[in-house]
C-alpha cells in the first residue's frame, strides 16, 4: 500500500528549529521528485519546497534561507529541516510525490 507518513511536528517558539520527516512506499522513490507542502485553515495548501531525483532543490520565496530539504533514497525518507521559524510558518505540514494520495500531515505551531 502507497503511504506518505510525516511526522516531527510540534509547538516551538519563533526562531527555534523542527526537523519534519516523510516515510515514503512509493514505488521506484529514487526517480521521483519528492515535495513538502502546507496547509492553514482556510486557505490553498501551498508548496514549501521540492527535491528532484537527482537532488536539485526549489523553495517557496517565503522560506529560501530558512528550510532545506533533503532525501535519502536507501530508506525512503524526505526531511524538512526548518530553522528561524517565524509564527506564520504554523500550518500542518504534507510531504508528496505527484499522482499520489496525501498523508496525514504534521502540525507546526509556531509562538511567538
Amino acid at each position: 500500500q502507497v503511504q506518505l507518513v510525516e511526522s516531527g511536528g510540534g509547538l516551538v517558539q519563533a526562531g527555534g528549529s523542527l526537523r519534519l520527516s516523510c516515510a515514503a512506499s512509493l514505488l521506484f522513490f529514487s526517480a521521483r521528485t519528492m515535495d513538502w507542502h502546507r496547509q492553514v485553515p482556510g486557505k490553498q495548501r501551498e508548496l514549501v519546497a521540492e527535491i528532484s531525483s537527482g537532488g536539485n532543490t526549489n523553495y517557496a520565496d517565503s522560506v529560501k534561507g530558512r528550510f532545506t530539504i533533503s532525501r535519502d533514497n536507501a530508506k525512503k525518507m524526505v526531511y524538512l529541516q526548518m530553522s528561524s521559524l517565524k509564527p506564520e510558518d504554523t500550518a500542518v505540514y504534507y510531504c508528496h510525490s505527484s499522482g499520489y494520495d496525501w498523508g496525514q500531515g504534521t502540525q507546526v505551531t509556531v509562538t511567538v
